[in-house]
């Protein structure tokens, strides 16, 4: 247990230093996160029109 602590206090600090992403998602890597989703959405509400429905909420929330 003793040599616990300084392991975790290096792990503790490569953490701090590494950069963090900031920015936007480009809209195709969002787009292929959510098609497996809508997919999904598909199999499980049984129609189409729910996943256009939920797509079209998702574009007026965004503002597109």
């Amino acid at each position: 247990m003793a040599h616990t602590a300084p392991r975790t206090a290096i792990r503790t600090q490569r953490r701090a230093t590494r950069p963090r992403r900031t920015g936007r998602r480009h809209p195709l890597v969002a787009t292929l996160m959510a098609l497996p989703l809508a997919a999904l959405l598909l199999l499980v509400f049984d129609g189409w029109e729910t996943v256009a429905t939920q797509a079209s909420s998702v574009g007026v929330m965004l503002g597109r």
